[in-house]
């Protein structure tokens, strides 16, 4: 006995028909948004850029790469051209190329008061922190690009991930053996001391010390000039422990710790925060070498 299908409605192949379209129908339609979107996008920038004088604008020429986008694998730089402020920093500018020009454009930034660090970048050839660089102390074009001797994430965001374990290679937090008796009780410091020590605590961990020394270029397994600082800044403490002074001491005189140096200035010379990094590094060789010494 054959059994026979019951025929398809014209209605139910109808609904079948459109069920089979409809997805192909919405990313239509989706990439048209996006288009349109992207044109739209296109042409506020250019009514932008020609609502400036080429007199009231700052000429950026910006490094881009994206290793996710085929079409964006090879580095090249791309030229932005935004409106000029009194008091505009960088970072300022890169903001707003990335607001009004390219949302694609990628780069760190937090507090934009020179406190996080986040900014760090490779500007007209110079380690600097965006966000404390004036446009107008800078030849055009104004070159940027992420910090050397590093690995390029994205446009200008490269990869902390070394700096960071070379700074936690030294421990960096305080450690005594000598707590006050009193619960309450401060553990107090000389104001001879303290001005000793000051400077290294202004350390914001940005990484452009790192970025501008040559060693540190070379030779991975340098600890490096902001590592070497904030050792000092416990090592010369006279709070923290002695058990603690020579254990720091041994990882600093290690081959490649502070020995490494080679006092060329360049750390100094771009320290955001002003700190004498190659006079506390010389401070902790001359220091090791008194604790070696020995007299019998």
């Amino acid at each position: 006995m054959s059994t026979q299908l019951p025929e398809q409605t014209e209605e139910e192949s109808t609904e079948t028909d459109a069920g089979a379209t409809a997805a192909p129908q919405e990313r239509r339609l989706a990439e048209k948004r996006d288009r349109a979107a992207e044109a739209d996008r296109q042409r506020q920038a250019e009514e932008a850029e020609k609502a400036f004088d080429a007199d009231d604008t700052y000429h950026l020429k910006v490094f881009r790469y994206d290793p996710e986008i085929e079409g964006k694998k090879e580095p090249r730089f791309d030229d932005f051209h935004v409106p000029f402020e009194k008091g505009m920093t960088v970072l300022d500018a890169l903001m707003f190329a990335r607001d009004t020009y390219d949302s694609s454009l990628t780069f760190r930034h937090s507090c934009r008061q020179a406190v996080c660090g986040s900014d760090a970048m490779f500007v007209n050839g110079q380690q600097r922190l965006c966000c404390k660089t004036q446009l107008s102390d800078l030849e055009e074009p104004v070159r940027i690009e992420p910090l050397p001797h590093a690995e390029v994430v994205k446009d200008l965001v490269v990869d902390m991930e070394h700096f960071y374990d070379q700074m936690e290679a030294i421990e960096p937090y305080f450690q005594t053996d000598d707590l006050p008796d009193g619960e309450l009780e401060e553990q107090r410091q000389t104001r001879e001391n303290r001005e000793k020590v000051k400077m290294s605590t202004r350390c914001i961990w940005c990484g452009a010390c790192m970025s501008s020394c040559n060693i540190a270029a070379g030779d991975n397994e340098y600890l490096g000039p902001a590592a070497i600082n904030k050792a000092y800044r416990f090592t010369m403490d006279e709070r923290e422990g002695e058990e603690m002074k020579q254990q720091r001491l041994k990882i600093l005189e290690q081959e490649h710790g502070v020995w490494r140096c080679q006092t060329q200035f360049s750390c100094t010379e771009v320290c955001p925060k002003d700190i004498p990094l190659t006079e506390h590094i010389q401070e902790i060789k001359r220091e090791a070498v008194k604790n070696n010494l020995k007299f019998w």
